[in-house]
């Protein structure tokens, strides 16, 4: 049973308590960038960064009562890290006193994340849960669709009698990133900083908003894994609060940035414009924070941070770096990209392109393998069948055209189609991206993606020919593919 939080404050354990208005599609913002967009450079500047060494967990001081900066446990190679290191690190980051009485949030990914989220969870709860006022969870949704009660059990690994027992105290919510009642507007970042943060690129103030019920919590506790990001460079951090739990305003701008940079020179690399931008929001978010960022390999982890969002970020992203990156020699003409069910529409079934366009090659074929995928996007998919799929420059070259529709959607589009050029009212892409989904093909000609029928596919018929130039992934959208030796347009 899925209830609303009441205004009153009073606990509701029955169901997840979704912001009013989180079903529907609310009116998105379009921001006018600055003049600058026709010069696009990404200018990275990497931090010095001592490697981690493997197998140790290590502390220093954090600013909430007897809590360390930096703690983490990091598995050697074959290895994992263990459900009792996990709880060491949280009892040296958590101690229960510095907790009591408190109002605890926690933060967590939605299903499009893998990460053992439950396992967090658990060792949290048994940790403070006893101690604190509230122990609560929210879905960081960004954009995506509200989880159900038994979605959001599935998510922290708990049962329905679990839920009935043990955690019945715990509330669920859903953030509502288009109800405006939702959300508090915490300030506005200027322009002459948007225009410092963005390395020129744009020069506007952001007005930043946050849900509102982060407020009535003294501690925020961010749980999440790290991986490589189109949007970002790395996800983690900041990134569960912006846009995990943002207003659409920044939201929209940020995704736009990342856009007008580009995926592959985005993609993969830390201290990019977008990641500046959101660490500048998160600095604006006056609760106490404390960010435990998990690095996986499959679905096993392989390092644990815990520290402030920027600390664990920077260290866990490090990790992220080594074992989630595949460097190949060359390119491949056609890659068979196969999207797991945790993708269930197109705008997040998007990522099995993003994280292979390095490796496509110029007049290539990557196919998006997906027959469960029935949708390209339940809240925006009006808007993307208005725009289309298009490279970056189709949109730039024709701003007066498009700057009005949500700059996330665009953002999105241009992620799915990847590099292209638009000369002479002529669009042309450097390679083509194909749908072998459940979306019919009237559909993706409107939208300008090629169609396959799914039942064509066998995935076995591209295995094994990466010497033919023949890719396939049997699990995309996590780990990026990158070239040894990567063309102009994915240097940074």
């Amino acid at each position: 049973m899925i209830q609303e939080s009441s205004k009153d404050g009073e606990r509701n354990c029955s169901g997840v308590h979704p912001s009013p208005g989180a079903a529907k599609l609310g009116k998105e913002s379009a921001i006018a960038p600055s003049t600058t967009l026709d010069s696009v450079k990404l200018a990275v500047a990497e931090h010095g960064h001592t490697p981690l060494k493997r197998c140790e967990i290590s502390n220093s001081q954090l600013s909430i009562p007897n809590s360390p900066a930096l703690l983490s446990a990091v598995a050697p190679p074959s290895r994992l890290v263990s459900p009792e290191q996990v709880a060491d690190v949280i009892a040296k980051a958590c101690p229960p006193e510095a907790y009591r009485g408190r109002r605890v949030l926690l933060i967590v990914p939605d299903g499009t994340r893998t990460a053992p989220v439950g396992l967090l969870f658990q060792t949290l709860h048994r940790q403070i849960a006893a101690v604190t006022k509230a122990f609560d969870v929210m879905i960081a949704l960004g954009t995506h669709q509200p989880m159900s009660e038994p979605a959001i059990c599935e998510r922290l690994e708990i049962s329905p009698a679990q839920r009935e027992d043990t955690f019945q105290r715990v509330r669920f919510f859903n953030h509502a990133w288009n109800d405006s009642g939702a959300l508090r507007k915490i300030g506005v970042i200027p322009s002459d900083e948007i225009k410092a943060l963005t390395d020129g690129l744009f020069a506007m103030e952001v007005p930043v908003e946050i849900s509102r019920q982060i407020f009535d919590y003294d501690q925020i506790i961010i749980v999440g894994p790290v991986f490589p990001h189109e949007v970002v460079g790395f996800s983690g951090g900041n990134k569960y609060l912006f846009p995990g739990v943002a207003g659409p305003e920044i939201l929209n701008f940020f995704h736009w940035l990342g856009a007008v940079v580009t995926n592959p020179m985005i993609i993969g690399n830390k201290w990019t414009p977008v990641r500046k931008v959101v660490d500048r929001a998160g600095a604006m978010v006056q609760v106490d924070k404390l960010c435990i960022c998990m690095v996986v390999e499959g679905k096993n982890l392989a390092g644990l941070f815990a520290g402030t969002p920027e600390t664990a970020w920077d260290a866990a992203s490090e990790l992220s770096r080594q074992l989630h990156i595949t460097r190949k020699e060359k390119p491949f003409h056609t890659i068979l990209s196969c999207a797991p069910k945790m993708y269930d529409e197109l705008w997040t079934g998007g990522k099995c392109m993003y994280k292979l366009e390095p490796v496509l090659a110029d007049g290539g074929e990557l196919i998006i393998y997906a027959p469960h995928i029935k949708d390209v996007c339940i809240a925006h998919g009006a808007v993307i069948e208005a725009v289309g799929y298009h490279c970056r420059d189709y949109f730039l070259k024709q701003w007066d055209k498009f700057k009005h529709y949500p700059w996330g959607v665009l953002a999105h589009s241009t992620h799915v189609r990847g590099i292209g050029v638009f000369e002479n009212g002529e669009e042309r892409c450097r390679a083509q991206v194909t749908l072998a989904t459940g979306i019919p093909p009237d559909t993706c000609r409107r939208i300008n993606l090629g169609y396959r029928n799914p039942k064509s596919i066998r995935a076995e018929d591209y295995a094994n020919r990466e010497d033919e130039g023949v890719l396939l992934v049997p699990k995309a959208g996590e780990m990026l593919f990158q070239l040894s030796n990567p063309p102009e347009w994915a240097r940074p």
